[in-house]
C-alpha cells in the first residue's frame, strides 16, 4: 500500500468520525452527510476520479456488513414477520424488475427487455446499509424489523435476477432454468451459511480467548462468502446465515468476554463501513459522470432516473399496502381460534394478562403451542396499521449495493455509461430524498412509539429479572446450585444475603469469601440457562432478553474480577 492510499485512508476515517458527530449535533442522518460531503469532495480538481472496483464492495465490504447485522437480528421478530419479510424479499423484488424493465426498454432505445430487467433488478433491492438511517427515527420496532428482514435478504432475489437477465441477452429466457437458479442460490446458501456458523461457534469456544475469538469472528462472513459464490449460491444470503446462527448460539457457545468482545468489534467495523460505503458514493459521482462523458449521459439520465424512482416507489406502495392488510386478517383469524380455544380448554390468562391483575406471570411457555401463544399476543400488542405501512413505503431507499451491481454489467453492454449512472442517481436520490423526508413523514403520522416501546422493553426486562429470580431462589431452596466442576457448595454458601444479584460487588464488603463469589458465579450460569428458554420461547422481545443478557454477562465479568484480586 503507497503512502497516498495510507493516508487517504487515514483521512477517510478521520471524515467519518466528525461527519456522524456534526451529524448527530444538527439532527442529520450521518450516511447523508456523507454523501454530500462524497460528492463535494470529488468535484474538487485537486482530487482525481474515483472508480471503486465494485468487487471491493459485492466482496470486501457487504459480506461483513450484513454478517454484523445479521449476528444482532431479532430471529424470533424474523420469524414472527417471515411471510411479509420473504415476500417483499422475492416477490416484491421481481415485480419490480420486470415493470422497471418495460420502462427502460421504452425509455432507452435498442435496450431490450432482458437488459432492462438486469437494470430492474439492479434498482429492485433495498439497501441493508441504507435501512441505518431509519433506525434513530423512533419508529415501531416491527416495522424495523420488516425493513431489516427485506434487506438483508433481498439481496439473492436480485443478484439472481441480474446474472439471469444478463445471460438471457446471449441465450434466451427459461423460466426452469431461472427458477433452478433461484432455489440452488437460496438453498445452497442456506445450507453453507449455516454450516459455518455451527462450525464457527465450536471453534470459537474451542479457544477460551476474547483476542483469538475476535480473530476468528472477522473471517466468518468471508468463509460462508467465498465457498457459496464458488458453488453458484448466493454469497451475502450465506454471510446472513452465519450471522443468524452464530448470533443465536453466542449466549450458550462463548463465555461473556468473548461476547462483550464481539459486541464492541463489530459496532467498530459496521461504524467505519458504513461511512466509507457512503463517502465512496459521493465520491464515485465525479468519475462516473466524466467516464460516461456528462454531457452525453447527464439530461437522459435525470429523466430515466426520476422515472425508475417513481415506479419504484409506486410498485412498491401498490404491493406492501394490501399485503399487509392481508397479513393482519391472518392475524385476526389467529386472534379469533385462540378466543376459541380458551373456550374450549379454558386456557389461563396470558402473562399480560397476568400482569395486569397483579399476579405472577408464568415461569414460561413450553413447546410449540407456547409459542404460538406468545406470538399471538405479539401480533396482538403490535399490528401493523396503514401509518407503518407509509413508513415502509418510503424507507425502501437504494443504496450502494445498487451501484456496485451496475458496475457489473458486461462493459459491451449498450448505453452501460447511461445505466452506470442511472443506478447511481437512483441509489443517492433515493437515500438523500427519502431520508430527509422521512423523519418529516414520522412527524406528520404521529407515529410516537418512543415512550410505548420503551414502557414495554421497560416492562420485558422487569418481567424477566423477576423470572430469573425466581429459577435462581427456587435451586437455592432445592440445593441444585453446584460448582463448575458439578461439587456440592457448603452449606453456609447458600445462606448468603440474595439483594446483590445485579448489584457491583465491591472488593472491600464485609463477608464476601470465595466461596460466596463461586456461588454467585453458579446462579448466575443458571440464570443464563433460563434466559435461554424464555428467549426461545418468544414470550418476550429479543431487545429485553438481550438487555438481561449484557447485565448477566457484566456481574460475571465483576465476579471474576473479585475472585481474581482475592486469589
Amino acid at each position: 500500500m503507497s503512502v497516498e492510499m495510507m493516508l487517504a485512508v487515514v483521512v477517510a476515517v478521520v471524515v467519518i468520525v466528525v461527519a456522524n458527530v456534526i451529524a448527530r449535533k444538527v439532527g442529520v442522518a450521518g450516511p447523508l452527510l456523507l454523501v454530500g460531503i462524497g460528492v463535494v469532495i470529488g468535484f474538487l480538481p485537486i482530487v482525481p476520479a474515483l472508480s471503486v472496483p465494485p468487487e471491493l464492495i459485492l466482496v470486501g465490504v457487504l459480506p461483513p456488513l450484513l454478517y454484523s447485522a445479521a449476528v444482532s437480528a431479532p430471529a424470533i421478530e424474523f420469524r414472527r414477520d417471515s411471510t411479509a419479510i420473504g415476500g417483499m424479499a422475492v416477490l416484491l423484488v421481481i415485480v419490480s424488475a420486470v415493470v422497471l424493465g418495460l420502462f427502460f426498454a421504452w425509455a432507452i432505445p435498442d435496450l431490450g427487455l432482458a437488459l432492462g430487467i438486469a437494470l430492474g433488478a439492479i434498482l429492485s433491492p433495498t439497501d441493508a446499509v441504507a435501512t441505518s438511517i431509519i433506525k434513530k427515527l423512533g419508529v415501531p420496532r416491527r416495522v424495523l424489523t420488516v425493513l431489516e428482514g427485506e434487506s438483508l435478504l433481498n439481496d439473492a432475489t436480485a443478484l439472481v435476477t441480474l446474472r439471469t437477465a444478463i445471460a438471457a441477452t446471449a441465450t434466451g429466457f427459461s423460466m426452469i432454468g431461472t427458477l433452478g437458479s433461484f432455489v440452488w442460490a437460496v438453498l445452497s446458501a442456506v445450507i453453507v451459511g449455516a454450516v459455518i456458523g455451527l462450525v464457527a461457534l465450536r471453534v470459537r469456544a474451542w479457544t477460551g480467548s476474547s483476542t483469538a475469538n475476535t480473530a476468528l469472528g472477522l473471517t466468518v462472513p468471508y468463509f460462508a462468502y467465498l465457498p457459496t459464490e464458488a458453488l453458484g449460491g448466493s454469497g451475502l444470503v450465506a454471510a446472513v446465515v452465519a450471522g443468524i446462527v452464530c448470533g443465536q448460539g453466542a449466549m450458550r457457545w462463548l463465555t461473556p468476554e468473548q461476547r462483550i468482545s464481539d459486541k464492541l468489534n463489530w459496532r467498530t467495523i459496521e461504524f467505519l463501513l458504513e461511512g466509507a460505503v457512503f463517502l465512496v458514493m459521493g465520491l464515485e459521482l465525479y468519475g462516473i459522470t466524466v467516464n460516461g462523458r456528462a454531457e452525453a449521459v447527464l439530461l437522459p439520465g435525470l429523466g430515466i432516473a426520476a422515472g425508475a424512482f417513481v415506479l419504484l416507489v409506486a410498485v412498491r406502495a401498490v404491493y406492501v399496502f394490501p399485503m399487509l392488510n392481508l397479513h393482519n386478517v391472518r392475524v385476526r383469524r389467529s386472534v379469533e381460534k385462540r378466543i376459541a380455544m380458551r373456550e374450549g380448554d379454558h386456557r389461563p390468562l396470558s402473562d399480560r394478562a397476568l400482569q395486569a391483575l397483579g399476579r405472577a406471570p408464568r415461569s414460561g411457555a413450553r413447546g410449540q403451542i407456547g409459542r404460538m401463544r406468545n406470538d399471538i399476543d405479539y401480533f396482538d400488542s403490535a399490528p401493523l396499521t396503514w401509518k407503518d405501512s407509509s413508513v415502509i413505503v418510503w424507507a425502501g431507499m437504494r443504496g450502494v449495493v445498487t451501484l456496485a451491481a451496475a458496475q457489473t454489467l458486461p462493459v459491451n453492454t449498450p448505453e452501460r455509461d447511461l445505466l452506470v449512472f442511472v443506478a447511481f442517481l437512483v441509489a443517492a436520490g433515493s437515500l438523500l430524498l427519502q431520508g430527509l423526508t422521512l423523519p418529516v413523514l414520522v412527524r406528520l403520522l404521529r407515529l410516537s412509539p418512543d415512550a410505548s416501546a420503551a414502557n414495554a422493553g421497560e416492562g420485558d426486562t422487569g418481567l424477566i429479572a423477576a423470572d430469573l429470580r425466581a429459577a435462581a431462589m427456587t435451586a437455592i431452596e432445592e440445593r441444585a446450585v453446584r460448582r463448575a466442576d458439578a461439587s456440592p457448595f457448603p452449606e453456609e454458601a447458600f445462606e448468603i444475603p440474595r439483594s446483590r444479584f445485579f448489584d457491583a460487588l465491591e472488593p472491600s464488603d464485609d463477608g464476601v469469601t470465595p466461596d460466596a463469589l463461586e456461588f454467585e458465579l453458579a446462579l448466575v450460569k443458571l440464570m443464563r440457562r433460563r434466559l435461554r428458554v424464555l428467549s426461545a420461547s418468544g414470550q418476550y422481545s429479543t431487545s429485553a432478553a438481550q438487555y438481561m443478557l449484557d447485565e448477566l454477562d457484566a456481574y460475571e465479568i465483576s465476579l471474576k474480577l473479585h475472585l481474581e484480586s482475592d486469589a
